[in-house]
């Protein structure tokens, strides 16, 4: 009987166990004209253990991509990419021109200031998925960086 207990508590907790285990910090998102319909997405993952970024989605969207800059025949190009490898105890930049969560089919401008959620997908080496969910401030059109002032621990 104790053992059937025991078994029973330890499948209650587990599912806080497999956590996606992902540190996220300096979340932002470019912010958008009027008539604008796509943005980018940034942050710094880094994670305890080895993951795959495999994809993002937003209430503020009708389509979130995870993209990458590359440079082709000596033109930069930027394309969808199905996955991305997080490797464990390094910092996966997510910055323009690089890496980033490409926001399209926008419902609304996102000016400067406000926040943007995003989930992101994630899968594990058992190919298990887990979701993590980020709140994203919204920086003018011409930033390049995010603003001085960082977030930090887990989400």
């Amino acid at each position: 009987m104790r053992n059937r207990i025991a078994l029973l508590a330890l499948t209650a907790l587990f599912p806080l166990f497999a956590q996606a285990e992902v540190n996220i910090s300096e979340p932002w998102v470019r912010a958008t004209t009027s008539q604008q319909k796509a943005t980018g997405a940034f942050m710094k993952l880094e994670t305890s253990r080895p993951m795959t970024l495999i994809g993002a989605r937003s209430p503020v969207a009708g389509v979130v991509e995870v993209h990458e800059m590359a440079t082709e025949a000596g033109v930069m190009k930027m394309r969808a990419i199905p996955k991305l490898a997080l490797p464990a105890g390094k910092v996966t930049e997510l910055k323009p021109g690089s890496y980033h969560i490409m926001l399209m089919d926008l419902k609304a401008p996102l000016p400067a200031g406000e926040k943007v959620e995003i989930t992101l997908v994630l899968e594990d080496e058992q190919q298990q998925r887990h979701e993590q969910t980020v709140t994203a401030e919204v920086r003018p059109l011409n930033s390049t960086a995010p603003a001085q002032r960082h977030q930090h621990g887990k989400h």
